[in-house]
Formats: structure tokens, C-alpha cells, sequence
């Protein structure tokens, strides 16, 4: 429970940081993964963010309906669906970029330096451990 409260207390503040850019930190995420790429597979980015395919469709649906993500068929085969960012949704990362710069700097600072180093390598150890 400790780490679920740790969770949404953080989203919080990522929240109240990305309002402006009328971004939730989740919208955030998947905009940054997809900024990284030219285009992966709906299967492929699930994987990287540890997401059922389902959920992360669910996530994506409002980035596609703002003109945000572009999703359609893959070039090679077409059962296979591919998201990427549009020229808009690349916009929009970027214009929230410092928001979140801004959010990291908050939690930082409440936690600490050498603390948030800690804890990121304790949640690396733990991700790994847990891993399917």
C-alpha cells in the first residue's frame, strides 16, 4: 500500500505541473516513449511501459482523437497495429517538457538527492525481480 500511495501522491504533483499543457502525467509517458521512436508497435511500446495492450489502447485513444498520436496499420502487416507521435503531438511534448522538468524538480528536492538516486536504484532492482 505504501508504494501505491507513493505512486499517486507523485502523479499528483506530475499532474498539477502538466495541467497547463492539458497533459496527465500518464499522456506524458506515452508522448515521451513515442518521442524516442519513429514508430514501434502497440505490442512493442506495452512491453517497454509494463502495460497490457489493452490498457495502454485505453491511454492512447485521447492522444489519437487530439491529433496528438497517429495509429494505423503496420507497413509489413497489416493485423498489426503501429502508433507514432504527429507533428502536433511532438508540439505538444515538447511545449510540456519543462512542466515536467518543473515536477522532477519538486519531487527531487522534497526527497533528496542522494535519497532519489536510492530509491531509483531500488525500484530498478525491484522492476527487474518482478519481471514476468
Amino acid at each position: 500500500m505504501r508504494l501505491r500511495k507513493a505512486t499517486r501522491r507523485v502523479s499528483q504533483i506530475y499532474d498539477r505541473h502538466l495541467e497547463p499543457a492539458g497533459l496527465t502525467i500518464t499522456q506524458y509517458g506515452l508522448l515521451a516513449n513515442l518521442a524516442g521512436t519513429d514508430e514501434t508497435t502497440i505490442g512493442a511500446l506495452a512491453e517497454i511501459l509494463a502495460m497490457d495492450p489493452t490498457t495502454l489502447t485505453r491511454n492512447l485513444r485521447p492522444l489519437i482523437r487530439q491529433g496528438l498520436v497517429v495509429h494505423e496499420p503496420d507497413r509489413h502487416d497489416r493485423r498489426v497495429r503501429c502508433v507514432s507521435l504527429s507533428a502536433k503531438g511532438r508540439e505538444a511534448f515538447e511545449n510540456a517538457r519543462p512542466l515536467w522538468r518543473a515536477a522532477q524538480n519538486q519531487i527531487n528536492t522534497a526527497i533528496g538527492a542522494i535519497e532519489t538516486s536510492a530509491l531509483h536504484t531500488q525500484l530498478d532492482q525491484v522492476l527487474e525481480r518482478l519481471a514476468d
